[in-house]
């Protein structure tokens, strides 16, 4: 079988779909051949690092992504591929399949946390114009789709409260990320390769956020709540990882400045490769107290590092992962999150160490894309028999 993947980028800045398509190409079955079609410009330098075919279409200057390249393409290169997968909403890349694919190849699409309420509840005006998009095209590229995926049943249902109108064929699939080297000279090569990028928390113990600075991801929540506990724990730091699209990073600064706790957060910017494995296989925990998250690859990685985290109800996978005892889980409020960090400061060891182990097995139950990868292959090969 043939899988062509679409998505508007590669960069890896963009978050999590870009890892999904890495993951979902790198570790499905090797049985079948899979390609990805995106807009980004061929000479950037981020499509060096993919090992999987890449025809890059060429960067465009609109948002909504649409360039007079994509239709002719998929035109031209439909008859090789048996299967399409959608990344994403409210782009041109869904559209372009949608008038190219349908009756043709089958296809589906991938939200990737995109029909959250959330957005609705917090971008009303946007939420005014995308209904206009919806009744267009969005609505009809959803419903001719062989199946809609997501990543977990929380998702799902949430999905179906953004629109009044929607049809759509769901399917859950199972997903997560794949483990990284754990032998000894891996990870005292990981760990080194994030104290390069960030050499003040060497001798430190911290807890890490690795993720967009956001206001999405509450990362006010968190810097907030860091001042505020501070003093229950001296010792901890905070490292806030992550690229800064909303240039709010100075912001969130002066605040911990204000508060006198500024170099106790650390702030080394986007990791990637070893530096970012490092940051994992260094804290003593992870955390995300996100206002909307529809999985998160960045969970997955802490899990798969055995590392506990803590996670805001917002996050669609909290649930689950605190009942199995791998994590904490609190609201998304500033409150929520400083309860989230007093209660990890104040966890005795022991049970510290439970939560490390159970963050292990729990990564290697539900996380480990080394088998999840199949299974939306598998999806095409049950439609065709």
């Amino acid at each position: 079988m043939r899988i062509l993947h679409i998505i508007p980028t590669l960069d890896p800045a963009t978050g999590g779909p870009v890892e999904v398509v890495r993951v979902l190409l790198e570790h499905g079955p090797q049985e079948h051949s899979q390609e990805v079609v995106t807009l980004d410009d061929p000479a950037a330098p981020f499509l060096q690092q993919f090992a999987f075919p890449v025809d890059a279409l060429g960067a465009t200057s609109s948002t909504y992504g649409r360039t007079r390249r994509l239709i002719p393409w998929l035109r031209a290169n439909r008859s090789r591929f048996d299967a399409v997968i959608v990344h994403g909403l409210w782009q041109y890349c869904g559209y372009a399949i949608w008038r190219t694919m349908s009756g043709r190849v089958p296809y589906m699409v991938f939200p990737h946390g995109m029909l959250d309420p959330y957005f609705k509840r917090a971008f009303p005006a946007k939420h005014c114009k995308k209904w206009l998009y919806w009744l267009a095209v969005e609505y009809w590229v959803l419903r001719g789709a062989a199946r809609v995926l997501f990543t977990c049943k929380a998702e799902a249902e949430l999905a179906q409260q953004s629109f009044w109108l929607h049809r759509w064929t769901p399917f859950v699939v199972p997903f997560g990320t794949t483990p990284p080297p754990r032998d000894a000279e891996s990870q005292r090569a990981q760990r080194e390769a994030f104290f390069a990028a960030c050499p003040s928390v060497r001798e430190r113990r911290f807890l890490l956020f690795l993720g967009r600075i956001d206001r999405k991801k509450g990362c006010d929540l968190l810097v907030d709540a860091f001042v505020k506990q501070s003093a229950s724990d001296p010792e901890l730091d905070l490292v806030m990882a992550g690229p800064d699209p909303q240039n709010w990073r100075a912001e969130l600064q002066r605040a911990a400045q204000n508060a006198g706790v500024a170099e106790r957060i650390h702030w080394p910017g986007m990791l990637l490769g070893e530096a970012k494995w490092g940051a994992f296989r260094s804290c003593e925990a992870f955390v995300l107290p996100s206002h909307q998250e529809n999985f998160g690859i960045a969970v997955a990685e802490a899990l798969a590092c055995a590392k506990p985290v803590l996670l805001s109800d917002k996050v669609n996978i909290a649930a689950e992962i605190a009942a199995d005892g791998a994590g904490l889980m609190e609201t998304d409020t500033p409150a929520g999150t400083e309860r989230l960090l007093a209660r990890w400061i104040e966890l005795p060891p022991d049970e510290r160490q439970t939560m490390t182990t159970r963050a292990q097995e729990c990564f290697h139950q539900h996380y480990d894309m080394r088998e999840n990868a199949k299974t939306v292959v598998q999806l095409f090969e049950t439609r065709s028999s």
